[in-house]
């Protein structure tokens, strides 16, 4: 098991794509780190960081959950110390904690534009920031950003530009970061579907049960992860990925598996064409 001793440091763990990836690396043999801000379960979303914790431990893994808001630098610095002290180290970050606000501009309230770049830009910022020098320790230290590939083309930004310029943000840090950390032989990459995934986000804010029939689940993003995360930090890096080619590269070509409905039609993701 390669993941045996090493510690995953995931932010919006408490449900979704978070909770996805964190049960796929524990599987593995990974201790996770449940970072996120719910401790009270909120019937329209679900899940909590104590949990998804439970599920870890309930799998015979090791879990440590911690309540963080990655906007707050404090919490940011606490939540990275309490890692350290119980597992005594960061192998992997996975930056999963993200708002979505798909309005227009005249339409946007600067109280959300500031949230979605506080949380979105400003977060995965402050997190990767207080987590590479134990990252650089690793041996093969992974950042992975749930933010898309970068088009350029105006069709992409029209719609949602708020939200847009967010999520580009994140992916130009992963390719700034590839770079900057080389020498350390920590790898940055992002990772994106190319459709919808079934999560709360889908089910409340964009198309009700309809658009999640036609949803993919979280887990094929987090057996993406996992795949990227076996990878050679000093080779696979700078990769703005689709899920898609991940799978395929790793010989996956069933994934009809993932599918709500199998069988049935799915709707692309945003920034996919």
């Amino acid at each position: 098991m390669l993941f045996t001793g090493k510690t995953a440091f995931i932010t919006g763990a408490s449900r979704g794509i978070g909770e996805a990836i964190a049960l796929r690396l524990a599987k593995e043999g990974a201790n996770i780190v449940v970072v996120a801000k719910s401790v009270k379960e909120d019937p329209r979303l679900g899940g909590t960081i104590y949990s998804v914790a439970d599920k870890i431990k309930a799998l015979g893994g090791k879990a440590l959950a911690v309540q963080c808001d990655i906007r707050d630098e404090e919490q940011v610095i606490a939540a990275v110390q309490q890692a350290i002290t119980v597992f005594g180290g960061i192998d992997i970050l996975v930056n999963n904690a993200s708002a979505i606000s798909l309005s227009n501009t005249e339409e946007t309230e600067m109280k959300r534009f500031d949230l979605i770049h506080d949380i979105n830009v400003r977060g995965t910022f402050l997190v990767t920031k207080h987590c590479v020098p134990f990252l650089k320790r690793s041996g093969n230290g992974h950042i992975l950003t749930l933010s898309p590939p970068i088009d350029l083309n105006p069709q992409w930004m029209e719609p949602y530009v708020a939200y847009t310029i967010s999520k580009y943000n994140m992916s130009m840090m992963t390719l700034g970061w590839s770079l900057e950390f080389k020498k350390y032989g920590i790898a940055a990459n992002s990772l994106w579907p190319v459709t919808t995934i079934a999560t709360a986000a889908v089910q409340n804010l964009l198309g009700g049960d309809t658009l999640i029939n036609r949803s993919r689940k979280p887990e094929i993003l987090a057996d993406c992860a996992y795949y990227i995360f076996r990878q050679s930090s000093k080779e696979c890096t700078g990769h703005l990925f689709l899920d898609e080619d991940v799978l395929k590269a790793a010989g996956i070509t069933d994934l009809d598996q993932y599918a709500v409905k199998p069988g049935g039609p799915l709707q692309r993701d945003l920034y996919v064409s």
